[in-house]
């Protein structure tokens, strides 16, 4: 079973996903988010509910070299509630397939202080591996929710911004504009963003 969690159709009919590695599990479990099981060799040195030999690792694991730790969460569907997107900053994204640019994106948007990141159903899974290792802990800390994005955007009586940028996405000046860039792409995606009045996120 845990194997079989790699694939996408299987982790949505359990509702779990597994995320293996020595780095992410830790920077999962010290951001606070909820495991229902983390499997150990003796080489891990962290929380551990179900301790696990090396070879019996070599066997579930996800990786052709495999880790010393393999935590199994449970899925949880964000819904996004009345009015939510009139308030703060929103990230939208727009068919971003590849799952490093999605994880890597949840990362940025923590960091500038964004309160949420929207993705269409047509966005790359958040619940897979590449994904939560590629946003180093900020899958557990960013407020991530997948919803058709027309209906959400449509009747917002706050701006809403959209395009496709050169690099991904980096600060934004108050007056919805990029700080220093022009618009490219991003690695196929089509990030769109809706915010309402206030400064612009803090920098760092």
């Amino acid at each position: 079973m845990l194997r079989s969690l790699r694939d996408k159709k299987h982790r949505e009919e359990v509702g779990l996903y597994a995320v293996e590695g020595e780095k992410v599990v830790s920077e999962l479990i010290a951001a606070g988010h909820p495991f229902e099981q983390i499997y150990g060799t003796p080489a891990w040195g962290g929380a551990c509910t179900h301790p696990i030999a090396e070879e019996d690792m070599a066997r579930v694991s996800h990786f052709p070299t495999p880790s010393s730790v393999l935590a199994v969460g449970r899925i949880r569907r964000e819904a996004l509630a009345a009015g939510e997107l009139e308030r703060g900053l929103t990230l939208a994204l727009d068919g971003v397939q590849d799952p490093g640019n999605v994880g890597t994106i949840l990362r940025i948007a923590d960091w500038f202080g964004f309160d949420r990141v929207l993705l269409s159903p047509g966005c790359a899974d958040l619940h897979s591996q590449k994904v939560i290792q590629a946003s180093m802990g900020s899958f557990a800390r960013m407020r991530a929710v997948v919803a058709d994005l027309p209906g959400a955007l449509a009747g917002l009586r706050v701006p809403v911004t959209s395009g496709t940028f050169q690099h991904c996405p980096t600060p934004w000046s108050s007056s919805g504009a990029r700080d220093g860039a022009s618009p490219g792409r991003c690695g196929g995606s089509s990030p769109a963003r809706s915010r309402s009045p206030g400064p612009a996120p803090p920098s760092r």
